[in-house]
């Protein structure tokens, strides 16, 4: 099933992200870099579907619902003869969802303002 060592990993990335999140980082990628992932909008999606509004859970994130599926397939990777396949569909579907939000301009989750990243803001001052 899973093993310690994923368990270790899994509880490492939640004591990590309830950190991030109780310094008002909702996302570390695009606090430091300014530019939403692939991943933009998975929380609130999630947030919506647990208040039975799917409809905006969509506009979060139109794959929110990916998620579970892909979870499933990875703990039984082992038994599942197929498991590269799928695994590049999902990572495929997530690109050109992403590309495509990212290219948006009245999508207001999904960005792309590389000025206001740490990293960016850090160097800015460094030069100056």
């Amino acid at each position: 099933m899973i093993s310690k060592n994923e368990i270790k990993t899994i509880s490492i990335i939640l004591v990590f992200y309830i950190l991030i999140e109780s310094i008002g980082i909702t996302c570390p990628i695009k606090f430091l870099t300014g530019v939403s992932c692939a991943g933009c909008g998975m929380s609130r999606a999630f947030l919506s579907a647990l208040k039975l509004d799917f409809i905006s859970a969509f506009h979060f994130h139109p794959l929110f619902w990916l998620v579970i599926p892909a979870i499933l397939l990875f703990i039984f990777k082992n038994k599942i003869p197929f498991f590269k396949v799928c695994f590049i569909f999902i990572v495929t579907l997530f690109i050109i969802v992403y590309l495509i939000r990212m290219f948006q301009p009245n999508d207001n989750i999904v960005v792309f303002n590389p000025k206001s990243g740490f990293i960016y803001q850090v160097i800015h001052k460094l030069i100056q």
